[in-house]
């Protein structure tokens, strides 16, 4: 009785150990219940800092050393199924470390958030960018003049996936009217914090800093600087920077793969890679990045009013009066039609694999069914 009294000591002990080394990278009580049965069965609790080829690094408290430390663990026993639900640097995961050949992914733990954006091309599937985010910090270069749509278009992506968005216009020591930019893009922002900083003058810096804590996950276009600002945060050279191309003053995609990394004033960093095209994956991130439209619409006289020529429609008024801007309105419509599609073809999907499911169980059922062959009726 004494033994086993202190092996089970030793393991809350352990598991304690654990859950205190791993709050460094966002461990919360929440995700203490949620892991209680799976730590009974043996399983060790880690977070997912990068995923590639069918492999992850998973950050995990080593019970030997008291540390954490960094195993390589085979994601293929969790994968499969629906892309946005396949392992994703920020997931918190249960790893079974004695697996043979190598470590592997046991199960995933229920995200709190997630940054999802529509797939390449015609596809309607989702693709996960970062899980478990606090913070969305939108790179936006002051090398060329910002647009403001594709401002939009990252806000409403950060507003959708739950966290909460953080613009930071980078490259500033390029420009001269910096503060002046601010004041444009804080006009498409409601609700988010706009910085201006500098990475290569370490302006804005320690502000920017100041606003972290958590996870953050920094994304943005190709060229905004990223992997530079990302580099100055972690006061390491730990990013490959390249230059931008004189003749647009683009860049090449610098990280290759989402990437999470501790930050030393506490709390970790996730870089992603530049984003050419952000599509949206539909909910209600686009109603928060537009705020003031959807406040107007519910001011209009009828409820179901479609803002083309209703009388009393406050968005129509707004917009002649100029209240409203018709390139803000425009930007609008052109991501609620995104949405809609978004929506009609997941629907479409969706109703494709039930059919697929049905006719499949049908099949199998006629399978077993035996013909019966004599002269009486079974009784």
């Amino acid at each position: 009785m004494f033994n086993a009294l202190s092996t089970s000591a030793r393991s809350t002990s352990a598991r304690s150990t654990s859950e205190d080394l791993l709050a460094a990278y966002g461990w919360t009580d929440r995700l203490t219940e949620q892991f209680a049965p799976l730590a009974d069965a043996g399983l060790v609790a880690g977070r997912l800092a990068r995923v590639d080829r069918g492999q992850a690094d998973v950050v995990i408290a080593d019970p030997e050393t008291g540390a954490l430390t960094t195993v390589r663990a085979d994601t293929r026993p969790v994968s499969g199924g629906e892309t946005i639900d396949n392992p994703c640097t920020g997931d918190w995961v249960a790893v079974d470390p004695h697996a043979e050949p190598m470590a592997t992914l046991a199960a995933l733990l229920p995200r709190s958030t997630a940054i999802v954006r529509k797939g390449a091309g015609k596809s309607s599937d989702g693709q996960v960018l970062a899980a478990n985010v606090d913070t969305v910090v939108i790179a936006v270069s002051l090398a060329t003049e910002p647009d403001l749509g594709r401002v939009e278009r990252f806000l409403a992506l950060a507003y959708e996936s739950g966290a909460q968005p953080l613009i930071v216009l980078t490259k500033a020591d390029l420009v001269d009217d910096a503060e002046y930019i601010r004041a444009d893009v804080e006009q498409v922002a409601p609700g988010a914090t706009v910085l201006v900083v500098s990475a290569e003058t370490g302006d804005g810096l320690d502000v920017l800093r100041a606003c972290l804590g958590g996870t953050a996950a920094l994304i943005g276009q190709s060229g905004a600087g990223k992997s530079t600002l990302t580099n100055a945060l972690l006061g390491s050279e730990v990013m490959t920077v390249q230059q931008t191309r004189d003749s647009d003053n683009k860049g090449r995609h610098t990280t290759t793969t989402r990437e999470m990394f501790p930050l030393p004033g506490g709390g970790v960093l996730i870089d992603t890679p530049g984003l050419r095209g952000v599509g949206l994956y539909g909910g209600e991130g686009l109603q928060q990045a537009f705020a003031e439209i959807e406040e107007l619409a519910e001011t209009c006289r009828f409820p179901d009013c479609s803002h083309h020529s209703e009388p009393g429609c406050a968005v129509r008024a707004a917009l002649e009066d100029g209240t409203l801007a018709h390139r803000r309105w425009d930007s609008y419509l052109k991501l609620q039609r995104e949405n809609e599609w978004i929506a009609s073809r997941s629907d479409a999907r969706l109703a494709a694999e039930r059919e697929r499911v049905w006719k499949t169980r049908s099949k199998n059922a006629r399978g077993n069914i035996r013909p019966w062959h004599g002269s009486r009726a079974p009784k």
